[in-house]
């Protein structure tokens, strides 16, 4: 497959081209860095050279325009920073890079648990009270319908400081609002999640938005549509935005248990009357607050334990249980898992993240010996034959003696590119014990914190591993490494003895 022509370019003589991010029917997206700026991250948004026309090269302008002036009143709008032509005459504009996933990936998963539907919800609506407020257009406020809501439109990215933050992106068809401008008098937006009024081509305010917003909402937490079109056509979604009404929260989903007065908002914002809905986001906001309060606290407060505890270098005996082990100790043994002494790495998608973790089978008696000890973890890279790591996690108290959890990456595969990026980005990971008795249920849960400098490391051979080719020979270099490992024992073993405390947590 050819390479992109487009990678290594420097457009203005800062902002060079690094990589493809995306691309849609308006245009391609692509990651790049300011090299004016130590090379700090960018992505730069082209128009697509099919729409070359006038028309749409002001609409991209008014898109760009938009997001500049909104992103700068709010961290919940994707924030623009430049716009330019490049020397083919096509215009480009410049924001914010964001890493992290869409909405629409996170419900494919799994449906939203209450408190983290309830925080991202209130964000999103907040990015909308914000464009719903206006810009400024000579000299007044004129406001802004997004008119393409959706869970594509919607990335959540993660803050060191505040945790997930919700984006609204893309207001490629947004509509500023003017007393003297005419409105559109035809259909633009995506058919599930358009208003009635929007399919009629009517003029439309912020409760257009709102009735997207609902569609939304329901997804979020069932999964599902509250409207089933008879055909994915104009008429069908015509038919059903105007005539069906939307089924109930537990008829889509009928595990599901949400508080009344929730249910009541969202079919509120499904009303088929604009004025039968929140007439705009502060309403929405609003009614969310008291909910949130009730059912969101408990988690943000598991989650600030969860942290706090992360930091701390040295394990306590009597540690908090932090929300997501508790999450973690109702799993099971995989079913296509032996029972015996073994060791896997394995992905937990909890409410709010995916976590590296080491799934552990032991008998009882050993779990039950080791719930005090030291855990001590270290890494080991080989580039060639076949870019692979190894993962060893070492447990260890006076009585038991060294528990060796030795387990590999191959780092040409997604499984392990994966593992590696959870485990260089999060800095820890957990270890499930499951009791060889009582394999049903997770026994016990514990944390290791992985030293800075290993993070680093990882990172760096993460990269390695991709840029790599790889022989097809893992079986190999897995042989490579256990030698390594071999060698490396008595080093090991002899630190733990001298540093021991009863319950630390180590990292080489």
């Amino acid at each position: 497959m050819p390479s992109d022509p487009n990678i290594g370019r420097v457009l203005q003589n800062r902002y060079q081209l690094v990589g493809l991010l995306g691309q849609g029917s308006m245009g391609k997206v692509y990651e790049a860095k300011n090299n004016l700026l130590g090379g700090v991250p960018v992505a730069i948004k082209f128009l697509s050279q099919t729409l070359l026309n006038q028309r749409m090269r002001d609409r991209f302008m008014r898109e760009a325009t938009t997001c500049a002036l909104l992103g700068q009143r709010s961290i919940h709008i994707v924030n623009v920073t430049d716009y330019g032509v490049d020397e083919d005459e096509i215009p480009y504009y410049v924001m914010e890079y964001l890493k992290g996933d869409s909405l629409s990936e996170i419900i494919m998963r799994q449906p939203l648990l209450l408190p983290r539907f309830l925080n991202l919800t209130r964000q999103i609506c907040l990015g909308l009270q914000c464009a719903h407020q206006g810009i400024p257009v000579d000299g007044e406020f004129c406001p802004i319908v997004h008119r393409d809501i959706k869970p594509s439109n919607i990335l959540i990215t993660r803050d060191p400081s505040m945790g997930e933050v919700a984006k609204i992106l893309d207001f490629g068809i947004a509509k500023t609002l003017q007393a003297d401008s005419n409105q559109t008098n035809c259909f633009m937006g995506t058919l599930a999640y358009s208003s009635p009024e929007q399919m009629e081509g009517h003029e439309l305010d912020a409760r257009s938005d709102i009735y997207s917003l609902g569609v939304m909402m329901f997804q979020m937490l069932t999964g599902k549509m509250p409207l089933n079109a008879d055909t994915h056509s104009f008429g069908g979604w015509y038919r059903a935005h105007h005539h069906q009404q939307p089924r109930s929260l537990i008829a889509a989903n009928s595990g599901l248990r949400v508080p009344k007065a929730l249910e009541s908002l969202i079919m509120s914002c499904l009303a088929k009357s604009p004025g039968d809905r929140p007439q705009n986001a502060n309403e929405v906001i609003a009614a969310l607050k008291p909910l949130e309060e009730r059912y969101g606290a408990g988690l943000d407060f598991a989650k600030v334990i969860e942290d706090t505890l992360a930091k701390v270098p040295v394990a306590s005996k009597k540690r908090t249980l932090t929300g997501v082990d508790a999450a973690c100790q109702l799993v099971s043994w995989p079913a296509n898992k032996p029972i015996g002494d073994i060791s896997f790495p394995n992905p937990i998608r909890t409410e709010k993240e995916t976590l590296a973790s080491l799934w552990v089978m032991l008998s009882d008696q050993e779990i039950t010996s080791r719930r005090t000890c030291t855990r001590y973890n270290q890494f080991l890279f080989a580039p060639a034959p076949h870019p692979s790591l190894l993962w060893l996690t070492v447990l260890y108290n006076r009585q038991a003696g060294a528990r060796w959890l030795s387990c590999y990456l191959d780092l040409k595969t997604p499984q392990g590119q994966q593992m590696a990026r959870l485990l260089s980005e999060s800095g820890q990971y957990r270890l499930l014990f499951f009791a060889k008795e009582e394999p049903q249920r997770c026994a016990h849960v514990m944390t290791s914190t992985i030293a800075l400098a290993q993070c680093e490391r990882l990172k760096q051979w993460l990269t390695m591993g991709q840029m790599t080719p790889g022989l097809n020979q893992f079986n190999a270099t897995k042989t490579q490494l256990k030698l390594a490992l071999e060698d490396l024992k008595p080093k090991i073993l002899m630190k733990l003895e001298s540093l021991y405390d009863d319950g630390g947590d180590l990292s080489g």
